[in-house]
């Protein structure tokens, strides 16, 4: 009877050690959720909107997405300056209609360039001589082609006339 007393005993010594092991593991279980909570935790301040994390890393993390953020922002703000800047220039001084209708959208509004070269300081015989040369197809490039093939000689000379004209124009607008 000793002895089986005894075995119950141990069995039962046995089953709440196993318990208490268990019950261990379950509370360091709990213990690292709760650690690796409190290390992704974020505080969200309402004021500015901007996030500030507890851990240093993902705080070195959001500084440098903070400051590539705002290079990204100063980037932007020049080209826009730019931007506005030749908007500005935009309207420095009238163009013809023919101008307007076909040169504009490659020359710019005042011959400044924008897809195609800068026309401004180009002499009105240089100018001719390439519209010229373009419209014959002496010089291959089939937009200018396009543009010019309906054109008359009268309205060569004065298109390359007007354009010929636009730097002694922009001089006097900026005086």
């Amino acid at each position: 009877m000793k002895h089986i007393i005894a075995a119950v005993a141990t069995v039962l010594a046995l089953g709440a050690m196993f318990l208490v092991y268990q019950s261990d593991k379950e509370v360091n279980k709990i213990e690292e959720i709760s650690k690796t909570i409190s290390k992704s935790q974020v505080k969200v301040n309402l004021g500015t909107t901007q996030l500030v994390s507890q851990p240093s890393v993902t705080a070195q993390s959001d500084a440098s997405i903070e400051q590539e953020q705002k290079k990204k922002k100063k980037e932007l703000d020049e080209k826009l300056q730019a931007l506005k800047n030749k908007a500005g220039n935009v309207a420095a001084f009238k163009v013809s209609p023919l101008y307007k209708q076909k040169c504009s959208s490659c020359h710019g509004v005042n011959g400044e360039g924008i897809i195609g070269p800068k026309l401004i300081g180009d002499s009105a015989e240089k100018v001719y001589q390439a519209l010229t040369d373009f419209k014959s197809g002496k010089r291959k490039n089939y937009v200018m082609y396009g543009l010019l093939s309906k054109m008359d000689d009268g309205q060569l000379k004065a298109l390359s006339d007007e354009i010929g004209s636009f730097e002694q124009k922009l001089k006097e607008q900026q005086q």
